[in-house]
Formats: C-alpha cells, sequence, structure tokens
C-alpha cells in the first residue's frame, strides 16, 4: 500500500475533516430552525457523554497507528495483523459496554448531573453509538498506521452524512411529539452515521485483507498489553481534553443558576456556547486534528528507524502548520462574529460575542494538540497528560468562580477555557524542547504567520465594509473570507513562511 506524506496526509484528512464539519453545519442548522436554542441544549448536554466515550477510547487508535507504522517499516505484516486483531477485540469490548450504560442507566445519569429531565431522550438515543463507532476507530488507525489518510478521510465524510440525513430526518419526524423527542431524533444521527461508516471501513478492509489478515493470527497478549500501555496515556491525555467540554455540561447550567438565570435562560446560554460558538471553534480544529493524526504514524517511523534529523524536520514543519492554521482562523472568527454568526444561522445570530471571544483560544488548542501529537509519537505519553490534566482543575476553579458573577456569566466558560489551553500549550512546547533539543524559530512559526493574520484580516474587514453598502450581509461575509483565504495565500508565499520548493522536495517526496 503506497504512502502519504505529512503534507499529502494533513491535507487529505483536513479536507474531508472540513467537508465533515460543513455538513454538520447543515445538521445544526436545520436543527436549530426545528427546535431552537432550547432543544440544542438538550442535545449539547448528551453530547458530551458520547464525546466522553470517544475521548477514553481515543488512545487505542492512537496507539494502533503508532504501533502499525513501526511494525510495517520493519516489515511485520503478521504483527500489523496482530496489532488488528487484539484492538478489534478491546474496542469491542469497550463499545458494547459503553452503549449498555448509557442505554440503561440514563435515567440515573441525569438525576446525578442534574439535568433537564427532557434530556432524557436525546441521552437513550446516542447511546446506541459507542458500539459501532469503537470499530471505525479501530480500522481508522489501522489505515493511519498505514500512513493512507483515505480510508479515514471518506469513512469521516460517510459518517457525518448519515448523521445529517438521520439525525434531521428523525428531529422533523419526531418534532410534533415535543422538542425533547425531537432533539432524541437528531442524537441518533450519531449511531446512524457511525454504522455507515463502519460498513464502508469493513469494505475497504477486504482490499488488502490478503496482506493483512487478522482472522488468521493467533491472539499475542503481548500486543494487548502494549497496546494498553500506550492507549491509557494517550486516552487519558484525550479524556481530560473532552473533560473540559463535560466541565462545562455539568457545570455551567448550575453556576448559571447561581447567577440567577431560569433553567430555560440557562439551557439557551449552554447552547450557545456549545451548539453555536463552539461549533464553529472547531471548525479551524479540524485542520489541527488532522495533522496530528498524520504526524503520530510518519514521525513514529522515522523515531524508530533512528532518523534523527528527519524527526526534527517534520516536528519544526507540523508547529508551523499548526501556526498558520490558528491565527489567520483566529483572527476571522474574532473581527467577523457577528456576520459569520449570522450567515450559518440566519435569523438565530444570538451569541456572537460567545463565538468572538471564544475564538482567542484556537492557536493554544491548536499548539496544545500539535505538541502533544509530537509528544506521544516519540514516546512521551505522561506528560501531555499531566499538562491536560492540570489545564482542566484551572478550567474548574475558574468555571465555579466566574459563572456565578452575573455580569460575566457565560463568558466565565470562555475566559477558564482559553487559561487551561495556554497552559497546556506552553508545559508541552517546554517539554518538547527539553526532550529533542530543538530550537524553534518562533519568527518563523509565529510571528511571520501573525504578520500575515493581520495584514489578511484588515484587507478582510475592509473588502466586507465596502461589501456591505451594495450587498447583503451574508454575500459580503462570504465574499470578504474568500478574499481574504486569497490574499493570507499570497502573504505565506511572499514572506517566505512556506517555499514552494520545500514542499516539492520535502513534503510531497516521501
Amino acid at each position: 500500500m503506497k504512502k502519504q506524506s505529512l503534507l499529502k496526509g494533513t491535507i487529505i484528512l483536513g479536507l474531508s475533516g472540513i467537508i465533515a464539519k460543513f455538513l454538520g453545519l447543515f445538521f445544526r442548522w436545520p436543527l436549530i430552525m426545528l427546535i431552537g436554542d432550547e432543544g440544542v441544549g438538550y442535545y449539547q448536554m448528551s453530547y458530551p457523554l458520547y464525546m466522553f466515550f470517544i475521548a477514553i477510547s481515543s488512545g487505542i487508535p492512537v496507539a494502533i497507528s503508532k504501533m502499525v507504522s513501526e511494525k510495517n517499516a520493519l516489515g511485520d505484516r503478521i504483527g500489523v495483523s496482530k496489532v488488528l486483531k487484539e484492538s478489534l477485540i478491546l474496542m469491542s469490548f469497550m463499545g458494547l459496554g459503553t452503549t449498555c450504560i448509557l442505554y440503561f442507566f440514563s435515567k440515573q445519569i441525569i438525576g446525578f448531573l442534574k439535568w433537564d429531565p427532557k434530556a432524557y431522550y436525546s441521552l437513550l438515543a446516542i447511546s446506541i453509538a459507542p458500539m459501532f463507532i469503537s470499530v471505525v476507530s479501530v480500522f481508522r488507525g489501522f489505515f493511519q498506521g498505514l500512513q493512507n489518510m483515505s480510508p479515514t478521510a471518506v469513512s469521516q465524510i460517510v459518517e457525518q452524512i448519515g448523521r445529517v440525513i438521520f439525525g434531521v430526518g428523525l428531529a422533523y419526524i419526531l418534532l410534533p411529539k415535543g422538542i425533547e423527542y425531537s432533539a432524541g431524533g437528531a442524537a441518533f444521527g450519531a449511531a446512524a452515521g457511525g454504522i455507515l461508516a463502519c460498513i464502508y471501513l469493513l469494505f475497504k478492509y477486504q482490499g488488502i485483507k490478503r496482506e493483512f489478515n487478522f482472522i488468521r493470527v493467533k491472539t499475542d497478549e503481548n500486543i494487548l498489553w502494549n497496546l494498553i500501555y500506550i492507549s491509557i496515556p494517550v486516552s487519558l491525555g484525550a479524556t481530560a481534553g473532552t473533560v473540559m467540554g463535560l466541565i462545562d455540561s455539568i457545570l455551567v447550567p448550575q453556576q448559571l443558576l447561581k447567577a440567577g438565570f431560569s433553567y430555560k435562560e440557562s439551557t439557551i446560554l449552554y447552547g450557545q456556547l456549545t451548539g453555536k460558538a463552539s461549533v464553529l471553534v472547531n471548525l479551524p480544529l479540524t485542520l489541527s486534528m488532522a495533522l496530528c493524526a498524520a504526524i503520530v504514524p510518519i514521525i513514529s517511523e522515522a523515531f524508530v528507524l533512528n532518523r534523527k534529523f528527519e524527526v526534527i524536520d517534520k516536528i519544526e514543519m507540523a508547529v508551523k502548520v499548526s501556526m498558520v492554521i490558528a491565527l489567520p482562523s483566529f483572527a476571522g472568527l474574532f473581527f467577523l462574529a457577528a456576520p459569520i454568526m449570522n450567515v450559518i444561522f440566519p435569523g438565530h445570530g444570538e451569541g456572537f460575542e460567545i463565538l468572538k471571544y471564544l475564538s482567542i483560544s484556537i492557536p493554544f488548542i491548536v499548539l496544545s494538540q500539535t505538541s502533544t501529537a509530537v509528544l506521544q509519537s516519540t514516546g512521551s505519553y505522561i506528560l501531555p497528560v499531566i499538562s491536560l490534566i492540570m489545564g482542566c482543575i484551572i478550567k474548574v476553579i475558574l468555571t465555579l468562580f466566574l459563572v456565578p458573577i452575573p455580569h460575566i456569566n457565560i463568558y466565565g466558560a470562555v475566559i477558564s477555557t482559553i487559561f487551561a489551553y495556554i497552559f497546556s500549550s506552553i508545559i508541552n512546547m517546554n517539554a518538547l524542547k527539553r526532550k529533542l533539543n530543538i530550537d524553534i524559530s518562533y519568527y518563523q512559526v509565529l510571528i511571520k504567520p501573525a504578520y500575515a493574520s493581520t495584514i489578511m484580516i484588515i484587507a478582510v474587514i475592509y473588502i466586507y465594509k465596502f461589501l456591505y453598502g451594495k450587498y447583503s450581509s451574508g454575500i459580503s461575509c462570504i465574499l470578504s473570507i474568500f478574499s481574504g483565504i486569497i490574499v493570507y495565500i499570497f502573504l505565506i508565499i511572499l514572506l517566505g513562511i512556506f517555499k514552494y520548493s520545500y514542499i516539492k522536495d520535502k513534503l510531497l517526496k516521501k
């Protein structure tokens, strides 16, 4: 199977992720039109628990990707097949167990977390997803370990299409029964998407089954324990990150009540934070996650083969790419928060102020994600966990202190997120510098992209204001954003942030 370079793998996963996210907006938009901020609040209360399962099990795909990449680099195809078999057994057990817990204990979970009882149907519906997503995660990690990002990319799009069609369809069909039932139908979309993605990946596996037949190989306890050894700290780190969203779902509605808001007002504000602002902030993070997925197998292979200069080269490029993604994304969402929100959610643009200030967290989240992936690729699993756990502690403290203050309210959750990721990214970058003795040129990876982003956003604002007098706000916003992309690409080349010769010689060629 032909391998893909870091740049190509990142582009493939990034584009598919962006397409999936835009499909997700087609899910969010009709959902908000149907059930409003209140219904989205019911949906979002259950969603973090599902994402918590994804985080708990996320270490397995990363471990699979790392182990498959290393064994494939050494020509050990039987070892690759054993990794696939052990991971399927482990993840199937975890997925089915999670589904049973969420399904049979839904009411007890809602009572313990003090959620609105109407969130019951959403939690019940989304509980079906883990047993399918667990299998999907294994095959995605397997193909990524072979440095072929295409199956993962296509499966993400397939999953999201299933989620949109079934989620929105059921939300519409169930709306006459009540908003809570409609929110439950929307939540079932996650399971439908998982089923379709699972079918697709199993079909793709059939094409290489002769090379990597996991059925014919014997179970190997050593590989199982290695999987667990690698995946536990990775999962803890991912869990700590997802816990930040779970913290919001648990603490923010309660603390908003202390600030003097009613149940309905708290649910609406929480829906604006997690159902609108966070969704838009997650769009640029899609490219960051694509970069992280591409980093792990490539750096792991170079690391196990002792190619030190290649490791350093890929790390420096990864950090630079992360900033090139993060800085213009922050600038665009910060200065165009209101028109962007109105374009995505016509007539429901409330909460754009939350988006504006939450966008400040983007550079720090991206840097934290990238540095975590690099550390994991080089065998450092514990430190990223510690930094994220400490970040979670900071978030809890700030959320409990700031959200109950009436004039801060929901913005307390935003502030706590920003400071949590600032702390985590600083710790990770310092550790990376110490371990690999990398002297990162911050002028190249930070200052130059900042120059380009500043000039870009000035041009975008000017173009938006110029067009606003002639066209509607939505058209002006879209045209100014596309113009900004063109300006930014030109500035990247002009300032020498990326050179075509480097991309051609170092990244496109293996």
